[in-house]
């Protein structure tokens, strides 16, 4: 079984991920995070003023990742390299991904690229207020990432929020569970298993 998590950046996602895999530890899931298929600066695509642009579809490697998938999919164990944000290349550590009969993937675009949108056997949809993600982004990138006040909104508005609204929003009704990750984020939690218990089996 192959679950689908997408959501805006800020929402929740990995959240999400690391109660699901830590909820079905008997299984031991696959986990299969998109980020680690972001190509290097020097080939991502810039905006009309210059600066990079990483939320768009062609800033991932798409047929690599789609191509792991599948081969997790057929049971067949795959190596990549860790991502890690500002890490330098010689810090990346290549990692092995093993089959599992519980796959878990998260990513912008695990909707928005078909061949994987194909693969999924359950699509959750996390779900938060814009105003909610923006702040989470904001925490994120000063405290960790280092980035300006500045640097962030502007990458929030020219880059964000028009990934958001081009490739992930589009999506939602059709997920088979939209995960409300604010106040009702256990209940949600709670309903949710129940829904992919049901799969399961």
């Amino acid at each position: 079984m192959i679950i689908g998590i997408c959501g805006g950046s800020g929402s929740g996602k990995t959240t999400l991920l690391r109660r699901l895999s830590q909820h079905y530890e008997a299984l031991s899931p696959s986990i299969f995070s998109m980020d680690n298929y972001y190509k290097t600066i020097n080939k991502q695509l810039v905006d009309e003023n210059g600066h990079v642009n990483f939320d768009l579809p062609t800033a991932l490697h798409e047929d690599k990742l789609v191509s792991d998938l599948e081969s997790l999919k057929n049971g067949e164990p795959i190596e990549i390299i860790e991502y890690h944000f500002n890490a330098p290349p010689d810090k990346h550590v290549l990692i092995t991904i093993n089959p599992s009969e519980l796959v878990i993937v998260e990513g912008l675009f695990s909707f928005h690229y078909e061949k994987v949108k194909a693969m999924l056997d359950f699509s959750i949809f996390v779900d938060v207020d814009l105003d909610v993600q923006l702040d989470r982004r904001l925490y994120r990138d000063q405290e960790t990432r280092g980035y300006s006040h500045d640097a962030i909104m502007y990458q929030w508005k020219h880059h964000v929020l028009p990934c958001y609204e081009n490739y992930l929003h589009p999506y939602l009704k059709e997920a088979d569970f939209i995960f409300r990750n604010d106040a009702h984020a256990e209940e949600d939690f709670v309903n949710l298993v129940k829904q992919i218990d049901l799969k399961i089996k």
